[in-house]
C-alpha cells in the first residue's frame, strides 16, 4: 500500500496519520496509543525544539518542529476518532484566540506598547478562564509544567492581583530568611523538614528571578550547561595525564574547576 501523495504537505501528514491509526491496516504501535501515552512524547518534542534553537542548528529546528507538529496531528487524530474534535477545530481555535488576544492588530485598539499589550493579554486570558468556568486564579496552571516554570507562573498570576512583594530587595531578604530556616532544619536533622525548607528556598529564589525579570527555568538550564562545560574540562585535563577523577583529591579538582571558570569567562563575548 503506497503512502498518501497529497500535494499539500499538511493534508499529506493528516492522511498519513489516519493511515497509521487504521485499526485494520495501520501500525500496531500507533493504533494502541492514547492521549495519556502520547503526552510524554509531546513534552519531550517541545524540549527538543528548544534544544535545537539553543544550539542554533536550523536543520534540527526544522526537523524538531516537524516532530512537534506530528504530536499535534497525532493527538488530534485520537480526538477525532473519539468524536471529540479534529485538527481543523484545533487550528481554528488557536486562530480565533490569536485574533481575540491581539485587538491592537486585528481590532480597533490603538495601544501598541509592550506593557499595555501584556496587560490586555492578561485581561483576555482572565475572561477566557471565566468562560470556561475556571474561577480559581491558579486553577488552570498545568501540574505537568517543570517545577521552576510552574512556580514562576504561580507567582506571576498571584502578582497580577497584587499578592506580591514591591521590590527585589524584599524578596532577597526572604531568600536569606529561608536559607536560615534550612540551616535550622539541618541542625534538627529532620529529613522531611529539610525537604520542605529546601522547597521554600527554591520557590523564593524563583520569585527573586521573576522580580529581576529573569526566566528561572532558562537561568537554571544555562547554569546546568555551564556546569557541564566546566566539569568536562576537568575530565579532559585528568584524562590527558591518565588520572582517575574518583581518586583525585578534592583540592586538585577545585583547582581544575577554577581553571575551567577562567577559560569559560574568557570565552564570553
Amino acid at each position: 500500500m503506497t503512502a498518501p501523495d497529497h500535494t499539500d504537505p499538511l493534508q499529506r501528514l493528516l492522511a498519513i496519520m489516519a493511515r497509521l491509526r487504521d485499526p485494520e491496516t495501520g501500525c500496531p504501535w500507533d493504533v494502541e496509543q492514547t492521549f495519556e501515552t502520547i503526552s510524554p512524547y509531546t513534552i519531550e518534542e517541545a524540549y527538543e525544539v528548544d534544544d535545537a534553537i539553543r544550539r542554533g542548528d536550523t536543520d534540527a529546528i526544522r526537523d524538531e518542529l516537524g516532530d512537534l507538529l506530528l504530536q499535534v496531528v497525532f493527538q488530534s487524530r485520537i480526538a477525532e476518532e473519539a468524536g471529540l474534535f479534529n485538527f481543523d477545530e484545533v487550528a481554528a481555535a488557536i486562530a480565533d484566540k490569536m485574533v481575540r488576544r491581539h485587538p491592537h492588530v486585528f481590532g480597533d485598539a490603538q495601544e501598541r506598547d509592550i506593557d499595555t499589550q501584556s496587560a490586555s493579554w492578561e485581561v483576555q486570558k482572565a475572561a477566557e478562564r471565566r468562560e470556561k468556568d475556571i474561577h480559581g486564579l491558579l486553577d488552570d496552571i498545568p501540574l505537568a509544567l517543570p517545577a521552576l516554570k510552574r512556580a514562576q507562573k504561580l507567582q506571576k498570576r498571584a502578582g497580577n492581583v497584587g499578592f506580591d512583594w514591591p521590590d527585589p530587595e524584599r524578596v532577597l531578604a526572604k531568600v536569606e530568611e529561608e536559607l536560615e530556616e534550612v540551616r535550622e532544619a539541618m541542625a534538627a536533622g529532620n529529613a522531611a523538614d529539610i525537604q520542605e525548607e529546601i522547597g521554600d528556598l527554591l520557590f523564593v529564589c524563583v520569585n527573586l528571578s521573576r522580580k529581576l525579570k529573569v526566566n528561572a527555568e532558562e537561568a537554571t538550564r544555562d547554569a546546568n550547561a555551564k556546569f557541564e562545560r566546566r566539569f568536562r574540562h576537568i575530565e579532559a585535563r585528568l584524562k590527558a595525564v591518565g588520572k582517575d577523577m574518583a581518586a583525585t583529591p578534592l583540592d586538585e579538582l577545585e583547582t581544575l574547576w577554577d581553571e575551567a571558570k577562567v577559560i569559560d569567562k574568557a570565552g564570553k563575548p
